[in-house]
């Protein structure tokens, strides 16, 4: 998952972030921060102020949409960040690229090594993971 954007309000985003971690919906779904939001460097172009992209890795599309289509975080956490919009963001979700042949050892694998499943996260009505 990808999410881009410039933060307007970056108080109220660190304690989004911190409602998220304290809910515990990362860890029951195998979710982790890959990198942290702000470039440490721009070598091409130019980024509006405050503009971040936070890539979070879930072991599988339905985990994914677990934790986004939850009601925990529809309900009760996403809210947080709006009304008055402290972001306008933009949220996707991409596959993993295969791991080339000649990396095969030299970094990770790609892959989870304990499953994470969604059972136990209620989600919005008439969404499934």
């Amino acid at each position: 998952m990808i999410v881009s954007g410039p933060t307007h309000d970056r108080a109220r985003m660190l304690a989004y972030g911190k409602v998220i971690a304290d809910s515990g919906l990362y860890q029951k779904l195998g979710g982790y921060y890959v990198n942290l939001a702000f470039p440490q460097a721009i070598f091409e172009g130019r980024a509006p102020q405050g503009y971040v992209n936070l890539v979070v890795r879930f072991p599988c599309m339905a985990n994914a949409r677990a934790f986004w289509f939850s009601k925990e975080y529809q309900q009760k956490i996403k809210p947080l960040r709006l009304n008055p919009s402290a972001g306008d963001y933009i949220v996707t979700v991409y596959p993993e690229a295969p791991l080339r042949a000649d990396m095969v050892g030299k970094v990770g694998d790609n892959a989870y090594q304990v499953p994470f499943g969604a059972d136990g996260i209620q989600q919005m009505e008439g969404v499934k993971p």
